[in-house]
């Protein structure tokens, strides 16, 4: 139903979290990044509550290790699945004995992916080694994205994937990029249009925020 991954970038320090499904609005219940925090990927039999949790246990300085064995203590655990990262970049993964179908993961320093009702369980790993062999001078939302075009070429769900997300978070409360396809056909190319088009701008919108003054103008009628 699931395949996601969620990393850090050593270069900028930014989190992010891409996220695909066959259900709709996947990123909306599953992505969840705070800003010299981590990130925390919550699926399967999806509870959203894991997400923040995981962050402020994380905030309070938990490591990634501490934070999942925290969060799975729960007897619905076996339910979840969960991927964390912490600000060191170190990581940890859970499947639970409910984990439906094929299911996976794979970590590593940085980055760490998990998947359910697969094709194959390698797709995990498939994305982990796309983005550990990636360009470290991107943007962490493109090494995402192929990291996520990765799993989909490895085999990605068993059936057709409908929703999307991307979530990268910097230096401030709110996320630098948050862009999410709920229902297409091909969600994860269609993500990779919307990102094309959001990142020349993606630091206007932080500058308007922090310094409308200096701040460039919208570029749309009226805005002079």
């Amino acid at each position: 139903m699931t395949f996601s991954i969620v990393a850090r970038c050593a270069r900028t320090g930014q989190f992010g979290l891409a996220v695909a499904s066959s259900s709709p609005a996947v990123a909306s219940r599953c992505a969840f990044a705070r800003a010299g925090v981590g990130a925390v990927a919550t699926q399967n039999i999806t509870d959203p509550t894991l997400g923040p949790r995981g962050l402020d246990l994380l905030e309070r300085g938990a490591s990634a290790g501490e934070c999942v064995a925290i969060l799975t203590r729960s007897r619905l655990a076996a339910y979840r699945q969960l991927s964390v990262i912490d600000v060191t970049g170190d990581t940890d993964v859970w499947s639970g004995a409910q984990t439906l179908g094929i299911h996976g993961s794979a970590k590593g320093h940085n980055v760490a992916c998990a998947g359910n009702l697969l094709a194959v369980a390698d797709v995990p790993v498939a994305m982990r080694e796309a983005f550990a062999g990636g360009d470290a001078g991107q943007e962490l939302g493109q090494r995402l994205l192929e990291a996520m075009q990765a799993g989909l070429a490895a085999g990605g769900e068993a059936g057709p994937i409908r929703s999307a997300g991307l979530l990268v978070v910097d230096a401030h409360a709110w996320p630098l990029t948050d862009l999410r396809v709920d229902w297409d056909e091909r969600p994860i190319d269609r993500l990779q249009a919307l990102w094309s088009l959001w990142v020349p701008q993606a630091r206007d919108y932080t500058l308007r925020a922090i310094d409308p003054a200096t701040s460039p103008s919208y570029g749309v009628p009226g805005d002079e």
